[in-house]
């Protein structure tokens, strides 16, 4: 360490220090540290007046937030949730409404067999072995409790679907087929237990004492989308702590580009408009430690055809396993469809162009939701056709390529294989060989859509600072922290990150002392 970084204790001084040394962050979990005295130094005074004071301060209102904010409240907080939009739910609200879940008892109704350790395995190999250990390994851990936990407040649960680089299918999907079935429970359940929910009001900066404990915030409220200088500031004193729960930053073009600069505008979103980021910024800026920032995941399942998120993702990822996903260039499978999430965003980018997916009447029917499907076909996202030959005329396919590359398929089908020998895609026992019109078929581009990077956090939700302690008062879950998922989010698992370490936040911070 150099003389003049030991006398630099700012958050600047210690954001150079770990750069330019390259200092990576380790296992973190067992992390019981406090935090020393004169850490950090304030960016701004503490105000001599606060407007408002309550026990516990949380940023965002999705998953994760109201998760926190129904166990402070259960322990006793005085709870205060603060949401940037007009409307609750943030992401979770739009999300398409899975729950991964390892050994639940609706799976072992099904005769899937499934274990927490099975899931924390297919997280870390997705993840490339970049997850932190001890916090992937606690949402596998507690993917069934967070299941109930959603079912005690009403959420209902009626099909264990199946998301690409899963070993088994154990997303449990909502009965309203989105984020909605368990949002809205959760924000009826906190509005009845007396947390106060305070919408059109922005985070501006996190306030902190002189030995970097966080007090409080500033904020703006009034505040109206996107106009910065809308509202008034006033000053929320949090006597036991803050949780960060605002998601990531999809939406935040010029932020992703800082990690990313391919990623520019050019590069849609599947998020709602107020995933920017900004908490995630007001945190690094009184010394909060960011991790695996690059890691910004694309979905592969969205179509060019339609806007946000749609209606084509809960066609593509209920028939993988059941139809193919064609080059249209040459008519042929070019990746396997139950691939993770980067891999086949990455293959149909490599393609150049939009690819296509295709599944007959039979598979489609007996995967795909009525209502979702309908909604599909009435906005043109998803098409239908009589015959092969139909298929890849309208596409511009060569037909005897296009039509042999099904057979192709279909005869695996037939043959009750396990995995395709062609590409290694998982086929499912109850598919059947796509023979039976119509044929639907949807094309394919891929959207920006989580931000596996974040703050970074111990198994109990503490954010971590520059000198590798938890910042006292400072907790973060949901999409807001990092580290969980490492380079790939498996489809179905935000769910439960946001659940367990939002659930795992609320009860901690009131702890806090």
């Amino acid at each position: 360490m150099s003389k003049n970084t030991k006398q630099d204790p700012t958050p600047q001084g210690r954001r150079h220090f770990l750069k330019s040394t390259g200092i990576m962050m380790g296992a973190l979990g067992g992390m019981a540290l406090s935090r020393p005295a004169a850490a950090v130094a304030p960016p701004a005074p503490v105000p001599q007046n606060w407007d408002t004071t309550v026990d516990v301060l949380i940023i965002g209102t999705g998953f994760a937030g109201l998760a926190a904010a129904i166990e402070a409240r259960n322990a006793k907080a005085n709870v205060l949730i603060i949401e940037k939009m007009p409307l609750f739910g943030g992401n979770s609200i739009l999300n398409g409404g899975d729950l991964s879940a390892a050994g639940s008892s609706m799976q072992q109704a099904l005769g899937i067999k499934d274990s927490p350790e099975l899931m924390y395995q297919d997280m870390m190999k997705a993840g490339n072995w970049l997850n932190y250990p001890e916090l992937a390994r606690t949402v596998a851990d507690h993917s069934v409790e967070a299941l109930e936990w959603a079912k005690s407040l009403g959420a209902e649960f009626d099909r264990v679907n199946y998301h690409g680089g899963h070993a088994v299918k154990r997303a449990h999907q909502l009965k309203e087929r989105s984020g909605s079935g368990l949002v809205v429970k959760q924000y009826q359940k906190a509005k009845a237990l007396g947390v106060v929910i305070e919408q059109r009001t922005k985070l501006e900066r996190l306030i902190i004492d002189n030995q970097g404990r966080v007090l409080g915030a500033e904020v703006r409220r009034g505040y109206k989308f996107p106009d910065d200088a809308s509202g008034s500031v006033a000053f929320i004193r949090a006597t036991k702590g803050v949780v960060l729960a605002s998601g990531g930053f999809s939406q935040g073009v010029a932020l992703r580009q800082m990690y990313d600069p391919r990623l520019t505008d050019a590069f849609t979103s599947t998020n709602q408009p107020g995933a920017t980021g900004e908490a995630l910024m007001a945190a690094s800026m009184i010394g909060a430690l960011a991790t695996q920032m690059d890691w910004i995941q694309l979905g592969p399942w969205t179509s060019p055809d339609e806007q946000g998120f749609g209606y084509i993702p809960q066609f593509v990822e209920r028939v993988v396993g059941y139809g193919l996903m064609v080059d249209p260039a040459n008519g042929k499978r070019f990746f396997k469809e139950t691939g993770n999430r980067k891999e086949r965003a990455d293959a149909i980018i490599q393609l150049g162009h939009p690819a296509l997916i295709i599944a007959d009447k039979t598979n489609t029917l007996k995967m795909v939701d009525e209502g979702q499907m309908n909604g599909a076909l009435k906005n043109g996202s998803l098409k239908t056709y009589n015959t092969l030959e139909e298929v890849a005329q309208a596409y511009g396919m060569p037909v005897a390529a296009f039509v042999e590359q099904v057979k192709r398929w279909n005869g695996y089908v037939e043959q009750h294989l396990e995995n395709d020998p062609d590409l290694g895609g998982m086929i499912f026992k109850d598919a059947s060989p796509n023979i039976t019109p119509p044929y639907y078929v949807a094309r394919l581009w891929p959207r920006v859509h989580h931000t596996m990077g974040g703050l970074a956090i111990n198994k109990d939700a503490q954010v971590i600072g520059f000198d590798l302690k938890p910042i006292a008062g400072l907790y973060a879950a949901g999409e807001a922290a990092g580290g969980v998922h490492g380079a790939v989010l498996l489809g179905s698992v935000a769910m439960t990150d946001c659940i367990v370490f939002g659930r795992i936040a609320g009860k901690n911070v009131v702890k806090a002392s």
